[in-house]
This record gives C-alpha cells, sequence and structure tokens, in this order.
C-alpha cells in the first residue's frame, strides 16, 4: 500500500463530510455535484513506465511523478499541466504521485544534486525537464501506432488522449502503451510552439481538489502506522540552554504514557495517544542549563542592532561613487526601519513518522529537502543514503519551515525513534506552541538608508546598510556566499532596479543565539520594505508622484515597468476625502516581477482598514491562471498578516507569544478586496509562491502616509 492509499484518520474525514453536508447548498449553487467532488474511482491497471516522470496506465491514465512538496501551492497541478500539454493528453485522464527521495533522478535543477523545494522554483526549474518528458512519451506513443498500423509516424495526430491516423484508425493511450514503452526515446524531442497551448494557460481545474475536498488527501498528521507510538518534546524555555536533570514520574505514571527519557535538547515523552502525550509532557519537571543560553530580550537586541548600523559593514554592492555621493549632496533624507522575528506559522505544524529497520529506515512527512533530511538519517542509523526512504506526503503549510538544512525536526524524530526500548513506529508531533516558541524565525533587522538630492531636487545617491542575522553562515549551504555576502540577507537591495548613479548596500550579521531561517520571499521581506517606503520619502522631498518617480527610475528595467504601468491603470483614480489613501510598491523576487497598489481608510482613532488591493504579476508563462491569482492572493494576506501585527518577541530570552491568541495572522474579515492582473508573456514561467509577499507592507505603509502625512518606519503596524 502507498503512502497516498494508506488509511488516515476517521476524525478529520468525517469533519470533511460534515461540513460538506452544511455547505451543501453553497455546493450545489457553484455547479458543483456530490459525484464531481468524489476523486475517481480508481481501477486495477497494468502501468508502463515511460521514464521518471511519466507512466501510462492499460486504463489510460496518465500518472506524473512529482519531484516536488505540494505544501498548498499547487505544483502538483502545475507540473502535471506541463506533461499533459506536450503529451496531448485529455486532462480528465491525469493523475500524480509524489516521487520517492532520489536526487539522480528528481534533483532541483537549480539546487545542483539536492532534491528539494524552495525559492519558488518548482515550476521554473522543471518547465524544459516535464515538457520533454511529455514530448518524448507522445513520440514514443506515435512511433508505436506508425508501426501498428504501417503508416508513416507524420501522418498521425495526438489529441485529448487519443491516437489518430486519417485511414480512420484509433488507439488510446493505455493501449498503444505496452508497445510505446519498449521504444527508445527521442533525445531530443519536439516541443511544442507556445502558441499551440490548450491546457497551458487554460484554467483548468486542481487536480488535488477532489482528494481534499473527500477528506482522502494525506498529511502526516492524518498518518498512521500499524503501533505506532506519539511523541512531543519538553524543550528549554531559552534557545541555547541544556537539560540538567528532569523528572518524569508523574508522567510515567499517567495511562498511555509508555517512555521519557532525555533529548539533546529536552526531554521526549512517548505515548500512546497525543492527548496522553501532551498530558504527561505538562508534569515533566526539569532543570536546565543556560550558561550559553540567550538571555536578551527584543528591546536589548534592538539597541544592539542599531549601534552596528552605524557604522561600516561588509561591502554587498558599489556603484559610482557609493556613500561618497552623500558628502556631495545639497540635502540629505535618512530613515532607519525596524523588523521582528517572524514565525512560519503553518496550519499543520512540524511532525514526522519514522520506522526503523535492521537494514533500512523509513520516514513519512511533508518532506521540503528530500536529499537533506535522507542524509541526516543515514548518518544518524549508519545507513547509506539509498537505504533512508522519504515518503512525502501533502504539507498544511511550510513558508519554509520544513525545508531546513539541518532537517532539524527530522533528525529529532529519528533520535527519539532510535531510543525507543520498545522499537516502534514513531510519529513526532509538535504543537502551535512548539512551532511558535520552537525558532527557526525569520530574523529580526534593522535598516539605516540615506538618500542623496542635489541642487535641483535630483536622487544622485543612495546607501543602504542592513544588520540582520545570517542563517545561511555556518549551515550546510554556507557555498551559496561569496566574499562573505549571504545572498538571502541583501536580496532586494543589492540588486535594487533603480536607475541611480551613485549606490552602496553593505550588512552586519550579528550574534543572537535565536534560531532563525528563510520565510516566505526570505530577505525581500524586510528590503522590499525599506527601499519601497523609502522611496516614497524621496518623491515626498521633490514633489514628485510616487508613481511617475518610480517610472522614470524603471525606464531601463522593462519588466519592473510594465507591473507597475499594469496595476496603475488598473487601479484607476486614487481614493478621495478624509482618511483616505494609496500606496504603491514594485519589487522582483524568484524571477517574478510584481507591483502592489493599495488604498486605505484611517478612522479618527488612528485604527485603520485596507480596503482594496490591485496586484499586477509578471511570471512568465502562466501554466494555470487561476493558480497564479490563488498565490498573489495568499501572498497579499500572508503578508499583510506579518505587517499588521505579528510578532515574535523575546523578554529576557524567553519567547512571549506562544499561539494565535498572541500571534495572530490575518483573519478573514481583513482581507481586502483583490484583485490579480497577469502580464501575458512568452518568457519560461518563474516563481509564484513568494513574490506575492513583498510589496503589500510597502504599499500599505505607503497608503497610510498618503492618508495621514506620516511614515510608517517599524513593522508591525498595531504593536
Amino acid at each position: 500500500m502507498s503512502a497516498r492509499d494508506a488509511p488516515a484518520d476517521g476524525g478529520r474525514r468525517r469533519f470533511v463530510k460534515v461540513t460538506a453536508l452544511g455547505a451543501f447548498g453553497f455546493v450545489l449553487g457553484c455547479g458543483e455535484s456530490e459525484a464531481a467532488l468524489k476523486p475517481p474511482r480508481r481501477k486495477r491497471a497494468r502501468t508502463t513506465t515511460f521514464d521518471a516522470f511519466v507512466r501510462i496506465g492499460s486504463d489510460d491514465t496518465v500518472t506524473v511523478v512529482i519531484k516536488h512538496l505540494d505544501k498548498g501551492q499547487g505544483v502538483t497541478t502545475g507540473l502535471t499541466t506541463i506533461v499533459a500539454e506536450e503529451l496531448d493528453a485529455a486532462w480528465p485522464q491525469m493523475r500524480w504521485e509524489f516521487a520517492p527521495a532520489d536526487a539522480g533522478r528528481y534533483n532541483n535543477l537549480f539546487f545542483g544534486k539536492v532534491q528539494g523545494t524552495g525559492g519558488s522554483t518548482s515550476i521554473a526549474n522543471s518547465w524544459q525537464q516535464l515538457r520533454a518528458a511529455g514530448a518524448a512519451a507522445r513520440a514514443m506513443l506515435v512511433a508505436a501506432a506508425a508501426e501498428r498500423w504501417s503508416v508513416p509516424a507524420a501522418e498521425i495526430t495526438v489529441a485529448e488522449g487519443i491516437v489518430r491516423h486519417a485511414s480512420g484508425k484509433r488507439a488510446t493511450f493505455g493501449e498503444l502503451a505496452p508497445a510505446a514503452g519498449r521504444i527508445a526515446p527521442p533525445q531530443t524531442p519536439a516541443l511544442k510552439d507556445p502558441a499551440a497551448f490548450k491546457l497551458i494557460g487554460a484554467h483548468l481545474p486542481r487536480i488535488d481538489t477532489p482528494e481534499k475536498t473527500s477528506g482522502r488527501a494525506l498529511y502526516t498528521l492524518d498518518f498512521v502506522r500499524p503501533g505506532m507510538v506519539i511523541a512531543v518534546v519538553l524543550r528549554p524555555p531559552r534557545f541555547g540552554a541544556t537539560l540538567k536533570s528532569f523528572d518524569a514520574k508523574a508522567a510515567l505514571a499517567l495511562p498511555g504514557v509508555v517512555e521519557c527519557f532525555a533529548l539533546p535538547r529536552g526531554v521526549a515523552v512517548v505515548a500512546k495517544s497525543m492527548w496522553a502525550a501532551i498530558e504527561g509532557r505538562k508534569r515533566v519537571t526539569a532543570e536546565w542549563d543556560e550558561h550559553a543560553a540567550e538571555t536578551r530580550g527584543t528591546p536589548e537586541l534592538f539597541v544592539e542592532f542599531k549601534r552596528l548600523a552605524e557604522t561600516p559593514g561588509l561591502v554587498a554592492r558599489r556603484e559610482g561613487v557609493g556613500e561618497a555621493a552623500l558628502d556631495r549632496a545639497a540635502k540629505v533624507l535618512r530613515a532607519e526601519f525596524e523588523f521582528p522575528y517572524l514565525a512560519h506559522a503553518p496550519m499543520e505544524p512540524l511532525n514526522a513518522v519514522v520506522e526503523l529497520h535492521a537494514d533500512r529506515a523509513e520516514v513519512w512527512a511533508g518532506a521540503q529537502a528530500q536529499t537533506l533530511d535522507q542524509a541526516a538519517v543515514a548518518r544518524l542509523t549508519g545507513l547509506k543514503p539509498e537505504d533512508v526512504e522519504i515518503h512525502t506526503l501533502f504539507a498544511g503549510g511550510s513558508f519554509g519551515r520544513r525545508g531546513v538544512p539541518d532537517s532539524d525536526y527530522i533528525v529529532e524524530a529519528v533520535t527519539i525513534a532510535k531510543a525507543l526500548k520498545t522499537p516502534a513506529p514513531l510519529k513526532l508531533q509538535w504543537t502551535r506552541e512548539d512551532d511558535l516558541r520552537g525558532g527557526r524565525y525569520r530574523p529580526m533587522s534593522v535598516h539605516s538608508l540615506a538618500a542623496a538630492l542635489d541642487a535641483r531636487g535630483r536622487l544622485t545617491g543612495w546607501t543602504h546598510r542592513i544588520v540582520v542575522q545570517s542563517f545561511i553562515k555556518g549551515s550546510p549551504v554556507e557555498g551559496i556566499m561569496k566574499d562573505g555576502i549571504d545572498p538571502t540577507a541583501v536580496e532586494g537591495a543589492s540588486d535594487l532596479p533603480y536607475a541611480i548613479e551613485n549606490l552602496h548596500v553593505d550588512v552586519h550579521y550579528p550574534e543572537v543565539g535565536v534560531p532563525t531561517l528563510w520565510w516566505r520571499s526570505v530577505g525581500h521581506t524586510h528590503t522590499a520594505f525599506a527601499t519601497e517606503v523609502f522611496l516614497d520619502d524621496v518623491a515626498a522631498a521633490t514633489g514628485e508622484d510616487p508613481i511617475a518617480l518610480r517610472q522614470r527610475l524603471l525606464a531601463n528595467a522593462p519588466r519592473h515597468l510594465g507591473v507597475l504601468t499594469l496595476a496603475a491603470g488598473k487601479a484607476g483614480p486614487a481614493p478621495s476625502g478624509a482618511g483616505r489613501g494609496r500606496g504603491v510598491a514594485v519589487h522582483a523576487s524568484f524571477g517574478s516581477y510584481v507591483a502592489q497598489i493599495a488604498d486605505v481608510t484611517v478612522a479618527a482613532d488612528g485604527s485603520f482598514r485596507v480596503d482594496r488591493v490591485v496586484c499586477a504579476v509578471d511570471c512568465g508563462i502562466a501554466v494555470n491562471p487561476d493558480i497564479v491569482k490563488a498565490q498573489m492572493e495568499g501572498g497579499i494576506g500572508y503578508g499583510l498578516g506579518a505587517a499588521l501585527r505579528e510578532a515574535i518577541t523575546l523578554d529576557a530570552g524567553r519567547v512571549v507569544e506562544s499561539n494565535f491568541t498572541d500571534y495572530r495572522p490575518l483573519r478573514i474579515a481583513d482581507m481586502p478586496q483583490v484583485e490579480v492582473h497577469i502580464v501575458p508573456s512568452a518568457e519560461a514561467p518563474s516563481g509564484v509562491g513568494e513574490p506575492g509577499v513583498p510589496p503589500i507592507a510597502p504599499a500599505v505603509a505607503n497608503a497610510l502616509r498618503a492618508a495621514t502625512g506620516k511614515a510608517v518606519r517599524k513593522l508591525p503596524f498595531v504593536a
């Protein structure tokens, strides 16, 4: 039985059924029947493997092997669409399954010899690879038909999953697959002219919707193995602290708790149920050694960061005379920005199921970095990496948290499984509190910017100093650093697209004991805010319209200019009246270009509401426009929630926030009206999972400035 066919926990399925019945009238009103919501019944079928990515069954189904994690961003649909297009398949016959951990066949082409998902690369790195896979399979089917019918291959056509000849002969994929699979695939299969695309760019239904609406979609939270036990971990209240001693007698007396033991960082509580594990953990008392722990609070850290911001850092970019432009200026503008730690806060907290055998290990998880996880498990168990099976399941969000260079939560799960006195399949489950207090945050940072204006008010210089922790320095992926520069710390600042003659960007990496990690759109989350808000400072000082200023400075950046002009045109006239304001931001990340225009209304008491956001995106060819729009909308919601009120704060080294009561992601009532417009493009697809996030906070900040006359320099807006 495969992971996707394994029985899920009945509770979630029952919940989905009950809520679906409650909304039955709404479902019918949307034109969906109950039958349409059920996944197609799977027949037992013989399958023919064409390559690492394509299998065709005797029942005419085409299965695409997905090498990336689907954590809600829709790659199971997008990647399957690419194959279906070149194969000339009918969309209803398409299926998918997650690939095994095998970097030899399923590596991310942008990551080298690593299988993994991140950086909004899933579609972009797979584009040509999957087009070729689909085209090769099509050519093999055509060759098999030509041989069967004794006709030239050039006379054969394929459409909607049917292979035809002008004589009237026809065959399905399933009928031809066994013979086609024996034909050598072409080395360079002919690819379609994009003008002939029928599925790419079309509004196709997501392929995972039936499973998710029926409750059959399998997440690690659902996954159960026979005899499985559950583990939670009691961790120290301060980062860097270690365990001195603990007493678990009260926990072990609780029915269902089976073991408690020390870990490198904490105490594992293992039980027969999640409830027993959590209750048992409450009864464990522990003493911690905090001599190496981080004991500073957020205020103290900001003092240190601001002190560093007054001194030169490592130079990331220098154009013209750099900082010297400030000395020559008729007027200098300065601004300082503060950004807090942010949690990833996915709806499904971290988890993994581990089953250890004498000669192999199996892991079931929403694996975002399969190769790194595989290597980490191999090191812990003494196995070869190829003897570690990683079964990728759906993930209920990640935003970067599941792609950890040192595979922290996978390592924790395997460490516990190894230590069990009675070996059994083990599920490690973090709680929401574990997630919010367990570290690996978007780093806090301070930015110090200055702009030089000449006597005529023209922008002649720009300096940008960033003080931010580096989670790349000293990590297993430190090799991406060049000349001491962590690209994730300065991206969006060191590649500023505006035509500024003299430009200087430098960076400091303060040493802090708080674990950090990439967060949805990584460094762009803070650099975009600082640069786009400060550019409105320049517009205010020179009296130039913010959109017109950007258009002038982006004259040599056509794709930036394209999204900005499209968004401005679609937004229409700015709102008028007391308390109304409009702001703009444009930013590129992960190969995609996004402009957002936000309208706000500020009440007399200072509270405000984001009324409307107009978003324009240039992501190359939009494989599935509906998913592109959904990712922009989701990115806007995610980024807006962080801007409005999210922050992880420390009090004497202890994280204050614990759950969604005090770390509050965006609520549905706060979501503005969002319009997404996609720039038509013939460029290869780029990512959309992250680029919608960076522009929203500066667009709203600039709208608040327009409404109130006050610049926003600190996030979140509501402390």
